[in-house]
């Protein structure tokens, strides 16, 4: 009867196991699925940031269908994830000029202008982060119909910002023609 009961059990626990598999990078770990405004997200890569020779963050995108197509990621319908978990101490300024940057080479310059507001009020809730420690994560999330929020360790930091436009915008910073890392890129899209 106990050998009934360890076999049960024992394949219940492999059942559980693909839920509680992870993606890792530069030993952090991205989940295969999360859930966003009671919707499962699933990971459609993970990657690095890496600038000159220094690895900055760990990086995954989470949406409801996994794609290679960076046009498709930014088009679907429902929820995203950005999720970053920094390799090295940064400051709010830091992300606050890297998302400057990245959005100004992403966008068009009618773009800029139309959501200069927008990435104002993103800016500021990074420039109030201050000093942002090795292992801090900070979660952008993507809502339809509701926003974009910026939770820093699982915070919610500062007001929505609305716009369904915007949320591809922002997503442009890493898919778009002029990536912050084009290996990054390719890796968010699944791959290597």
């Amino acid at each position: 009867m106990k050998s009934i009961a360890r076999a049960l059990l024992l394949s219940i626990a492999m059942l559980a196991l693909p839920a509680l598999a992870a993606t890792e990078v530069r030993g952090v770990k991205f989940t295969d699925s999360i859930q966003l405004a009671n919707q499962p997200l699933q990971l459609n890569g993970a990657g690095v940031r890496v600038k000159v020779i220094i690895d900055l963050y760990a990086a995954g995108l989470y949406v409801l269908k996994a794609d290679t197509n960076a046009a498709n990621v930014m088009n679907q319908t429902g929820a995203k994830v950005m999720k970053i978990v920094l390799l090295r101490d940064l400051t709010g300024e830091d992300f606050a000029d890297a998302t400057a940057k990245g959005f100004k080479a992403n966008n068009s310059e009618a773009d800029r202008t139309k959501f200069q507001t927008k990435l104002d009020e993103i800016k500021a809730l990074m420039l109030d982060f201050g000093p942002v420690k090795k292992g801090t994560v900070i979660q952008i999330d993507f809502v339809p119909g509701e926003g974009t929020h910026v939770l820093l360790d699982g915070k919610r930091r500062g007001p929505e910002v609305t716009g369904d436009e915007f949320q591809q915008a922002v997503l442009r910073i890493w898919l778009g023609p002029k990536p912050v890392d084009a290996e990054l890129k390719q890796s968010l899209l699944g791959g290597k």
